[in-house]
């Protein structure tokens, strides 16, 4: 029986794939890049879903599609960590708790990127 990926975990290898591209690829190109044998309705559906959430462009090419990735990895996880908080109800309760959790150089690093107190 074939071992299920984490939540998340096949849409990130996608990314990846898309990132280490020098230009955009097809589903099919994105699935020969892929560990194991992925259908490729399932790598057009993570594709597709992946352009619904706006982390990929898509192009004509030909009677497809060609992707490629509209934020590097950063931006991704600052786009996530926008929608938890979001979609939270205590926000200044998470943001507080975030905040406390931190080590010191990520301490730090959040100083430096809220940038200096008017």
């Amino acid at each position: 029986m074939a071992r299920r990926r984490a939540p998340g975990a096949l849409e990130a290898e996608v990314l990846a794939a898309l990132w280490a591209a020098d230009r955009s690829l097809t589903p099919e190109e994105v699935r020969r890049q892929l560990p194991g044998e992925l259908a490729y309705t399932t790598v057009m559906t993570i594709l597709v879903r992946l352009h619904e959430k706006r982390a990929v462009r898509r192009e004509a090419l030909g009677r497809a599609y060609a992707y490629a990735p509209l934020l590097d990895e950063a931006g991704l996880s600052a786009r996530r960590m926008q929608a938890l908080l979001e979609g939270g109800a205590d926000r200044d309760g998470v943001l507080s708790r975030f905040v406390a959790s931190l080590d010191e150089n990520s301490r730090s690093a959040l100083r430096k990127a809220l940038g200096p107190e008017p």
